[in-house]
């Protein structure tokens, strides 16, 4: 089957991961997490992170957004977030229908919030004909593949909770912002003040599953109810723990990772080169962002689909995975060139 450079939601699963899968897959084990594939996944969570934290796996990346986000705010409240934010965007409204609450949006080019962007959203605090900030979410890698530094999350982190809000973080990439950053999960998450974040897998080489923490454990009494209720709750939850504890198992985390953003570098660095192309944000995950001629996209995309981000702009993203090859980003940058070639 073709590669592609659509998404890393494409990508398959990696070896290891199905391994892993077929593992516990021999005999009877407890379900709704009485396993011990759960009880080592999340131990081995508390040792990336720390001792004092609440750990609950789901079947994927927008009911763990809309679960998390929905168990710490009120109807009447507001989550404040980037305007490409997935929650935003990307689950068909799902986090206002489940939860009830406003989504309040931020115009950044690069994806990124600051404090400076949310103070203008807490000037009704206590207004009741007004909903009420709540929570701020940020995505770790961003929509854009740009990524916070530990001093940025910091800062927000901060802000939060010196005007009463809590910070989510969207990790559905946080492997490859760690990755990117050089920093560990403590010093990303846990160092920098984040209250609960959706710790993301599918997109670093799992075959479904994420997990949403709390750093914060005052936060998470209710949670397993919503869980529950918000349809996430797996019965033989043992299926998506035991790929966590492959993916941390040797760091395959940070190999996949690592892998898939330097292959975005090599395409980065190819389309640079190339007449006609113009990568427009800083490439610092796995994902590329460039602008190309009208005229050679459906080639490439004949060669290697992929979607256009922005149709007036021609901007188009190029996500690369876990099994992203040299070869084929050789092969993309080969066409485009030639194209431009025939062209002149």
């Amino acid at each position: 089957m073709k590669k592609t450079l659509a998404s890393d939601n494409y990508a398959g699963t990696s070896p290891e991961i199905i391994e892993a899968i077929a593992k516990v897959s021999n005999g009877h084990q407890g379900a709704y997490g009485a396993d011990d594939a759960t009880k080592e996944a999340i131990e081995m969570f508390k040792r990336l992170l720390k001792e004092d934290i609440d750990v609950f796996f789901t079947m994927n990346g927008t009911g763990a957004n809309v679960t998390a986000l929905s168990s710490v705010c009120p109807s009447y409240g507001a989550v404040i977030t980037s305007s490409v934010a997935h929650i935003n965007v990307d689950e068909c409204g799902a986090p206002e229908k489940f939860g009830g609450f406003k989504i309040l949006t931020i115009e950044k080019e690069d994806g990124k919030i600051s404090p400076e962007d949310i103070s203008p959203f807490l000037v009704n605090l206590g207004e009741q004909h007004w909903s009420q900030p709540k929570v701020v979410s940020i995505t770790q890698a961003t929509e854009y593949g740009t990524v916070y530094t530990c001093e940025e999350i910091k800062a927000i982190a901060d802000f939060a909770h010196q005007n009463n809000l809590l910070l989510h973080v969207d990790g559905a990439r946080i492997s490859n912002a760690a990755v990117s950053i050089g920093a560990t999960f403590k010093e990303m998450l846990v160092d920098t003040g984040v209250d609960f974040i959706s710790f993301g897998g599918t997109k670093n080489g799992l075959m479904f599953g994420e997990a949403v923490i709390f750093l914060n454990t005052s936060l998470s009494e209710n949670y397993k109810y919503l869980r529950k209720q918000g349809m996430q709750l797996l019965s033989k939850m043992r299926f998506i723990s035991a790929q966590f504890v492959a993916l941390f198992d040797g760091d395959l985390w940070k190999k996949n990772a690592e892998h898939a953003n330097k292959m975005a570098q090599l395409l980065a660095e190819g389309l640079q080169k190339a007449e006609g192309a113009k990568v427009t944000q800083k490439v610092q995950a796995n994902g590329v962002f460039a602008i190309l001629d009208p005229k050679v996209i459906p080639i490439l995309q004949e060669q290697s689909p992929f979607y256009v981000w922005n149709e007036q702009t021609h901007e188009v993203r190029l996500m690369c995975s876990f099994d992203t090859t040299e070869e084929e980003i050789n092969q993309f940058i080969t066409t485009l060139e030639k194209y431009q070639v025939v062209e002149a």
